[in-house]
């Protein structure tokens, strides 16, 4: 009986320790079943015998894409590419791992600076990871991922089945692989011809950029695909998914050697679209310097030894001018806006480019074009192309041209559009560079530099030029070259009223190499200018360089107002501003660059004043920069320590005499 009953207990006891260990064992396959977030993937999972196996019997790690990531899936989910036979928490995650599925394709880890862990183009879900033990003892972990995995596959249709391909091999059958409609047949003759093969075939994890046959529409392309272009679309050592990858990250190419230097960089349109571009930082006779960017067709397909990227025409390859490059863009690039823009218009403009031998064109991003206040004068053709015209300069100029103008000063550039300047400021140095431009009134970031072709130069800028998005006090805040006279606007309170919309001013804004002009020729009163204790009398100054009307007054206006009188008489805060404004031919010329141009002059009061920037235009006004203040030497008293204006000098008698009265009076 006892011998019985110690049989019992025993097969209890295993009984129960057995339904322990399946307990274990069924409880990542629970996990899966109970979340409802999840639904999708587990029920694919379960109508996967070798997946049901994997998780009973082996050490396995499972990357579950959540039901979000389904609804943006298109095609089949491949159940075991999301399955590796080896245990790795997040910690613990190589570089790549080999997947389950048929013939072990690889999976591709990128960690990123943010802390970011990616498998391929999927992001793991911080903090739902789970790590357990099944029934055999062998450890297991679940990662949650934002994205369904997508190998690459071959096509139903195929006679043979493809499984887990280099890069040469993906370029050699690419006609029996589910990759769409692109065809890679003359990149890939131009690899064979330049017997790259090895390129394609190299061991490790490496991106390889490869562009469709529709990029070769121009006949003489495919010729100048040579063996140092080919390296410069393979990035060695380095995989880039899209969404784990940093964006304007520039990488080295293949093409880097000591005479040949090419970087290859990623980045994504707001709208969307992705693009690679690659930079001859220092080229030679048959490799220009410069950007060319490429649009990515279809992203993220994994092969065994890296990732392949399909791109819509070759990269380092400049064989377009600035308007076959617009024209070619227009279907759904970059610029399209900026090319239909020009097209509503007429088209004249794009005439205009195509007769320039040198141009460089500072073309507004397609999100440019959506700002509200560009709505109001679309319908106005003879605005628009006045607008368009002050994106076109009539030269070859790239960022380290910009530069070597900017040394000293900001940099002056003439437009196509008359009397109109563009002024560039750069502050950093390489690839931190900031390069801001200024036309019209606005001033844009220039988001992608450098795009270089045959006869010249494509800057990208986030926003339209011409077309004023901010108020009078606004442009002075954030203008660099008029923060002398914003400064002493604010000790006086002055500044606030150009932030009235109802108001329209015309505001002669001396610039800051102005005001050090008076430094010079009167020290001491330049010096209580822009001290607060004498900011009533710096106020009374800047009063006479502000008409305030019902409507503003443009140089040009001004110039035909004073050909039918000897002095315009302008309405000011306190009383009126006499000028007299004409026309002056001149000749602009630099080291870079020889120009005609017309130029305006102000006559006050006998002196004559440079405008230096006319017409920058502002949502309640108009801001002309001059060379000097509307300052004389008796406007300003200096006499034991006390400063006041002729005005002011006035005002104060006024007050003395009215205080005296009050007294008598009292």
């Amino acid at each position: 009986m006892f011998l019985t009953c110690r049989g019992l207990s025993a097969a209890a006891l295993l009984l129960l320790l057995s339904c322990l260990s399946y307990a274990a064992g069924a409880e990542l396959a629970d996990k899966l079943r109970d979340d409802s977030e999840l639904s999708q993937f587990y029920s694919l999972l379960e109508q996967n015998p070798v997946a049901n196996s994997t998780l009973a019997l082996r050490s396995c790690t499972i990357f579950v894409p959540t039901n979000e990531a389904f609804q943006r899936h298109t095609g089949t989910t491949h159940v075991l590419y999301h399955i590796t036979t080896a245990a790795f928490n997040k910690d613990q995650l190589p570089n790549s791992v080999s997947s389950d599925m048929e013939g072990n394709p690889p999976l591709f880890i990128t960690k990123n600076r943010n802390g970011d862990i990616f498998v391929n183009n999927a992001r793991i879900i911080p903090s739902l990871s789970v790590e357990l033990t099944n029934r055999e003892g062998k450890r297991q972990v679940m990662h949650i991922i934002d994205e369904v995995l997508d190998p690459l596959t071959t096509l139903s249709t195929a006679q043979v089945q493809i499984t887990n391909p280099d890069a040469l091999e993906f370029m050699q059958k690419a006609d029996l692989l589910n990759i769409g409609e692109s065809r890679l047949r003359t990149y890939r003759n131009q690899v064979l011809m330049a017997k790259k093969e090895s390129l394609f075939q190299a061991a490790g994890a490496h991106t390889f950029l490869i562009p469709i046959d529709d990029g070769f529409k121009v006949a003489t392309r495919s010729s100048l695909v040579d063996a140092k272009v080919i390296d410069g679309h393979v990035i060695p050592n380095t995989v880039i998914f899209t969404a784990a990858s940093r964006h304007d990250d520039p990488k080295t190419s293949a093409a880097f050697e000591d005479l040949l230097k090419v970087t290859v960089s990623f980045f994504k349109q707001k709208d969307g679209k992705m693009y690679f571009k690659s930079n001859t930082l220092v080229g030679d006779a048959k490799h220009a310097e410069g950007v060319v960017l490429a649009e990515i067709v279809k992203a993220n397909i994994p092969v065994k030894n890296g990732v392949v990227h399909l791109i819509q025409r070759p990269l380092m390859i400049i064989d377009s001018t600035v308007t076959q490059f617009l024209q070619e863009d227009s279907k759904n690039g970059a610029l399209r806006k900026f090319y239909e823009a020009i097209m509503d218009n007429g088209g004249a403009v794009l005439d205009d480019i195509n007769n320039l031998s040198e141009v460089t064109i500072l073309a507004p991003s397609n999100e440019a074009w959506n700002a509200t206040s560009i709505n109001n004068i679309l319908r106005d053709r003879k605005k628009m192309i006045e607008i368009l015209n002050m994106h076109i300069i009539k030269d070859r100029l790239n960022v380290e041209k910009i530069r070597q103008k900017n040394a000293n000063l900001i940099a002056q550039v003439p437009t196509l559009n008359n009397h109109t300047f563009l002024y560039f400021n750069v502050q950093g140095e390489g690839a931190d560079a900031h390069i801001t431009v200024e036309g019209g009134g606005v001033n844009a970031t220039v988001v992608q530099p450098d795009v270089a072709q045959t006869n010249g130069f494509v800057h990208i800028i986030d926003r339209v030029l011409g077309v004023p998005h901010t108020t009078v006090l606004g442009k002075l805040e954030s203008d660099p070259m008029m923060s002398d006279t914003y400064k002493m606007g604010q000790f006086s309170n002055f500044n606030d009223q150009l932030n009235n919309t109802q108001r329209r001013f015309t505001y002669f804004v001396p610039r800051d190499k102005g005001w050090q002009k008076t430094e010079l020729d009167s020290p001491s009163a330049h010096k209580k200018l822009f001290m607060r204790d004498f900011a009533y009398h710096s106020k009374a100054i800047l009063e006479r360089h502000l008409a305030i009307a019902d409507r503003v007054f443009t140089m040009s206006d001004l110039v035909k107002m004073s050909q039918q009188t000897d002095n315009v008489v302008l309405p000011t805060f306190r009383d009126s501003l006499q000028i007299r404004v004409d026309e002056e031919a001149g000749h602009l010329h630099d080291e870079y660059a020889s120009h005609e141009w017309t130029g305006y002059v102000i006559t006050w009061n006998y002196k004559k004043i440079n405008v230096y920037r006319p017409d920058v235009e502002c949502t309640n006004g108009i801001i002309h920069v001059i060379d000097y203040p509307l300052l004389e030497e008796k406007d300003v008293v200096v006499s034991g320590g006390s400063y006041l204006t002729e005005s002011s000098i006035c005002i104060t008698l006024a007050n003395l005499i009215m205080i005296t009265v009050a007294k008598f009076l009292n």
